[in-house]
């Protein structure tokens, strides 16, 4: 066990924060933003080391990402409104994100399969496409970002595990579990707005 945590240390380090991360997430605390920078540096070591290389750059993604989610979470509010309010997306948005979803999956898995020795440029390409549509989601506070999201944790779950990056696995199963429960929450929280 002591040779495993030696040997993973930035692993178990990126398992921690994410679990802070997503505590702070449910209850829409403005300072997971700053947990937001700091674990996806954390991760660019984990996703490199794994090959999973667009993982890798959406964490450089993630942190660019969180700078405007602090941002718009302090400048989107309405002048009586202590922080920006949860919502739900708007309908007109749905056909923009969609194509700017099919956009980043087809160009990244381009990237990956032409650039890169990536041996799952596919499910690379997938989750890290959901994940740019989801975070851009999370930052207007738009509730639906918690179905992505369980989409993109779903599918990590397996990728990590055939990837070997066992803890990453465990994480993103129970970020999966978790984000139901926020959906929920975020879903009272919008009622008694």
């Amino acid at each position: 066990m002591k040779d495993y945590i030696i040997n993973n240390w930035i692993e178990i380090l990126g398992v921690i924060t994410g679990l802070v991360y997503l505590y702070q997430e449910i209850k829409a605390s403005i300072y997971m933003w700053i947990t937001g920078i700091i674990m996806p540096v954390i991760s660019l070591f984990v996703y490199y080391e794994a090959g999973l290389y667009a993982d890798f750059g959406i964490n450089i993604y993630y942190c660019l990402a969180s700078i405007y989610g602090i941002i718009a979470w302090q400048c989107g509010k309405k002048k009586d409104d202590k922080e920006l309010p949860i919502t739900q997306m708007p309908r007109k948005k749905w056909l923009a994100l969609a194509a700017c979803f099919a956009a980043c999956f087809i160009g990244i898995s381009f990237i990956l399969q032409t650039y890169t020795d990536s041996n799952v440029p596919w499910w690379d390409s997938l989750t890290t496409s959901l994940s740019i549509i989801a975070m851009w989601m999370l930052a207007r506070k738009w509730i639906e970002q918690w179905w992505v999201w369980i989409a993109v944790d779903v599918i990590s779950t397996g990728l990590y595990v055939f990837k070997g990056i066992y803890l990453y696995a465990a994480l993103y199963m129970l970020y999966a579990i978790i984000a139901i429960y926020g959906y929920c929450k975020w879903k009272q929280l919008i009622q008694t707005a």
